[in-house]
């Protein structure tokens, strides 16, 4: 059997009219691509085009609007009723519409004006187009995206009769890939459906489903050797709000995404964090007083904090959002939530709440920061996590003062920058770094969390003493301190050290202390900081770093030489005198 091609005709549109004014949208700005490298992979396509073949031989699809007479002649119109219309034909002439249909791309590329009512100029049509924002993948740009410009171009005119573009922005999204880089196909059995992440599915169903009707079914036992060593008892439940945040926090600018089901569990530990952490806020603040109608409060260093901070999160957020940067809006909400608000602002909440001597305006000041800013917040994470925000809303809204049918109704948070202080993040920051100091000692000193320790602070700074005199209830609570005191001078107890900045901690070991540990601990910690002196004093050595480098450069660099040296200087005594011991 010899098959040889056979030439039909074919109908074709004149694409390289069609791309004049869709290649200019693009070159003008009229229409952006996100990110704009891909404008690139558009006009290589654009400027090459050629004569686009539109009929396909297919049993479904828009038909070819072409009708013929038993002549051959060839009659277009909307329908036959107005091809007769428009040549006059009598109407015992008999006519035959072509068999083919258009293009799939054809009939897709009509998307943005024939799904609201074109041809009738509507006001729904008026009212909604052109769109704002196209999202697709770069394997469309051609077939869909620059066939979507140029139709629309062509049809759809503004009021002064120029083309109208379909949407003003195109962002384009990555492939996602299997964890391996290859792409999801169910010839390979590598596809993992949306839905098994957010329900779970079983092996046994996992299996059925990636190995039944296959086109190639000797391909089951390989397929179903890797789906169990992948997933021995199958897919957990994760959710939607875990998969929709691991989508957004993977959308890079990258053309691929390797899919890791390990950021998918770390992204349900997170939408857990937040549960849990409005749980804490409802136990603290449902039927107690949290000044709903603004009554006086005393806001703690913590409260004014991260108010301050939210602002922050709120500001990035939306920069990124504005950019297309859903990762980075993602990794934003994810540092503010987890480690200022649950991490660290929630336990800071702990001493005002649990201190019998703290006053009313004190306890309702806490309540309210707590309930207003996780309202805030889940505003602000709403559009990517929209179903456990909807859920904490509903109970959290009444407590903060606000009301509505839902969280998406709600206006988006705007940051204000007249609450943001760089003064109390400092503050904090100091906070911090004496309790994260004082646990790493009780951690290398073997000391159990629950004993009390008493604690010396020694250095230069008078901001220091009036952190430590400020934020004597936070340090003696999360840090769980016997004492806390300012060491003037004189000679040292022997103890374990932390550095904070320029400011030492120290917790006298008697009775605690494992000196050959703490002898050992010290000595690592000399010889890290004789090895950054080294560094450093190579680098201001060097005449070319010295005389090229711009003067604030040199400054820094410096600066850090001279507090490593201090550091090696306090750190050598007080090893001496663990060493008398």
């Amino acid at each position: 059997l010899i098959i040889e091609p056979m030439l039909t005709d074919q109908w074709f549109a004149d694409a390289k009219t069609l791309a004049k004014p869709a290649i200019e949208a693009v070159e003008d700005g009229r229409i952006q691509f996100v990110p704009k490298q891909y404008e690139n992979m558009y006009f290589s396509w654009m400027r090459d085009i050629q004569d686009w073949c539109i009929s396909r031989q297919l049993w479904w699809g828009h038909r070819i609007p072409a009708w013929y007479d038993a002549e051959g002649n060839i009659y277009v119109g909307r329908s036959e009723e107005e091809v007769r219309q428009k040549h006059n034909l009598d109407g015992d002439l008999e006519l035959s519409q072509d068999a083919d249909v258009l293009d799939t791309w054809f009939s897709s590329a009509l998307w943005t004006f024939g799904t609201l009512g074109w041809p009738e100029i509507n006001e729904r049509l008026k009212q909604f187009h052109p769109t704002d924002v196209l999202v697709t993948g770069f394997d469309i740009i051609f077939f869909w995206v620059a066939r979507m410009i140029m139709m629309t171009m062509h049809f759809m005119k503004n009021e002064d009769g120029t083309p109208q573009v379909p949407f003003h922005t195109v962002y384009v999204t990555g492939l996602i890939r299997d964890e391996h880089g290859d792409k999801m196909s169910k010839s390979k059995g590598n596809v993992i459906d949306p839905l098994d992440m957010i329900d779970g599915i079983g092996l046994n169903d996992l299996l059925e489903k990636r190995t039944g009707n296959l086109m190639q079914p000797k391909l089951a036992e390989k397929i179903g050797k890797r789906t169990q060593k992948e997933f021995p008892e199958g897919i957990t439940a994760h959710g939607t709000d875990a998969l929709r945040f691991t989508l957004a926090a993977m959308a890079t600018t990258g053309r691929d995404i390797n899919w890791d089901m390990k950021r998918l569990e770390g992204y349900r530990n997170f939408c857990n964090k937040l549960w849990n952490a409005a749980r804490y806020v409802l136990m603290n603040t449902e039927g107690e007083d949290c000044g709903v109608n603004d009554e006086p409060v005393e806001l703690s260093l913590a409260d004014r904090w991260i108010i301050s901070e939210l602002q922050t999160c709120e500001q990035e957020v939306i920069r990124h959002l504005d950019q297309y940067r859903f990762d980075l809006a993602a990794y934003a909400l994810y540092e503010f939530i987890w480690n200022e608000y649950c991490d660290w602002y929630l336990e800071l909440s702990k001493p005002v709440l649990s201190d019998d001597s703290a006053s009313a305006e004190a306890k309702r000041g806490t309540r309210r920061t707590l309930v207003r800013v996780l309202e805030a917040v889940l505003r602000v994470a709403h559009p990517i996590m929209p179903f456990i925000t909807e859920e904490i809303w509903q109970r959290i809204a009444p407590l903060a003062g606000k009301s509505g049918d839902s969280i998406m109704l709600q206006p988006y948070p705007q940051p204000d920058s007249g609450k943001q202080d760089s003064a109390i993040t400092a503050d904090i920051e100091w906070l911090k770094g004496v309790i994260l100091a004082v646990r790493n000692i009780r951690g290398e000193m073997n000391i159990s969390p629950a004993k009390k320790v008493p604690v010396l602070l020694r250095g230069q700074s008078g901001d220091d003493k009036r952190r430590m005199d400020d934020n004597r209830q936070f340090l003696a609570s999360l840090a769980k301190l016997e004492s806390l005191d300012w060491f003037d001078g004189g000679k040292a107890p022997m103890s374990a050290t932390q550095l904070v900045g320029e400011m030492e901690v120290l917790v006298p070991m008697a009775g605690l202390i494992d000196k050959d540990a703490e002898l050992k601990r010290l000595d690592k910690e000399l010889e890290r900081l004789q090895k950054e002196i080294g560094r450093l004093e190579g680098k201001l050595g060097n005449e070319k770093f010295t005389a090229k480098a711009p003067a604030e450069v040199v400054e820094k660099e410096q600066d850090k030489l001279r507090d490593a040296q201090s550091s090696l200087s306090r750190l050598s005594e007080q090893r001496a005198d663990i060493e008398a011991m």
